[in-house]
């Protein structure tokens, strides 16, 4: 499991984005989509290689989970989703279907 390395989930966006996790990955029907090209992937072709809870402790609308993705053709991005009751039902669903492949 992931250690919480960022105090906000924007830290933890742009540090991952410095690393090379560039796609925004959002639920589609049959996967994730790339917003910005449209591309689609596979959940089983992706690896959960870390993630990030936020608590939102001043704020309940920062109550999210920030999941960095891998492919096998070095496809890099991130999953962001809210939770508890404001977990976004298609997210769910679909980081069900990504193997974690967490690094130590």
């Amino acid at each position: 499991m992931s250690v919480n390395l960022y105090s906000s989930m924007s830290e933890a966006l742009n540090a991952l984005r410095g690393q090379g996790y560039t796609l925004n990955l959002e639920p589609a029907d049959d996967g994730v989509e790339d917003v910005d090209s449209g591309r689609r992937l596979r959940p089983e072709d992706l690896f959960i290689v870390e993630h990030h809870r936020f608590e939102g402790e001043s704020d309940p609308d920062d109550m999210s989970v920030v999941y960095a993705v891998e492919g096998p053709d070095g496809d890099r991005g991130v999953i962001v989703d809210a939770y508890g009751v404001y977990a976004d039902p298609s997210i769910t669903d679909v980081i069900k279907r990504i193997p974690v492949r967490e690094r130590r």
